[in-house]
C-alpha cells in the first residue's frame, strides 16, 4: 500500500464512505462495497461505481481485473491518510502547531479523563 502523496487529490467525505470499507475488508467488488456503505447513506450501485472511479483516478483505491469485473483494495494505507488529514488540519486551523490544538482542546473542554491519560502516556513514551 502507499503512502500519502503530498500532491494527492483530498478524500470527500463520500468517497472515505468508501474507503473505510475497504480498509476494513478487501479486495471488494463494486456490488459488495455497495452492499457495505449504500444503504445507510441512500445510495445506488451507480453512486457507488462513481466514487470508486473517483477513488482510483486519485490513486487512492487499486483496481484488479477478476472475469468481468473489478476488485478494489485501498492504494494508501488508513494510517497514512490520517496522518496527512490531521497535519493539513492542524496546519490550517492552528498554523502548524499541534500544541495549539490541545490548548483549544483543553480551554474548550473537549478532552475526556481517558483522553489525557492517554496523551500523558503518549508524551512520557515520547521523551524516553
Amino acid at each position: 500500500m502507499a503512502e500519502t502523496p503530498e500532491s494527492a487529490e483530498r478524500i470527500t467525505e463520500a468517497e472515505l464512505a468508501v474507503m473505510e470499507a475497504l480498509w476494513l475488508r478487501s479486495p471488494l467488488s463494486a456490488n459488495e462495497v455497495a452492499d457495505e456503505v449504500a444503504p445507510a447513506r441512500g445510495w445506488s450501485l451507480a453512486t457507488v461505481k462513481t466514487l470508486l472511479s473517483r477513488l482510483a483516478a486519485k490513486q487512492a483505491v487499486h483496481t484488479q481485473p477478476q472475469g468481468k469485473r473489478f476488485l478494489y483494495s485501498p492504494g494508501i494505507a488508513r494510517e497514512a491518510w490520517l496522518g496527512g488529514e490531521s497535519r493539513r488540519m492542524v496546519d490550517r486551523l492552528f498554523g502548524g502547531s499541534a500544541a495549539g490544538l490541545f490548548a483549544h482542546l483543553a480551554e474548550s473542554e473537549a478532552l475526556s479523563p481517558a483522553d489525557l491519560d492517554r496523551i500523558e502516556a503518549l508524551l512520557k513514551e515520547l521523551r524516553k
